[in-house]
């Protein structure tokens, strides 16, 4: 879940790496929580569209990639 404490410690952190840099356990940190960030993002987003009623497609590549969109014959994604 997005708070206004993990949104305060993320700036905190980037401030602190754009200004001088971070010790080995505030990066971890902020792989963290950049972490729950996105996840929480798009769990939020799923949700948005499962209300509205979009369904993913199928996922059909069936090369155990995980995604969910159609790879080209030559490679790419669409």
């Amino acid at each position: 879940m997005i708070t206004d404490e993990l949104i305060r410690r993320i700036n905190e952190l980037a401030r602190k790496k754009t200004a001088g840099g971070l010790t080995p356990e505030e990066l971890v940190e902020q792989q963290k929580l950049y972490r729950i960030y996105l996840d929480s993002v798009r769990s939020q987003l799923s949700t948005q569209l499962d209300a509205a009623g979009v369904k993913p497609r199928d996922h059909v590549c069936g090369d155990g990639c995980g995604c969910r969109h159609e790879h080209t014959p030559d490679g790419g994604s669409h």
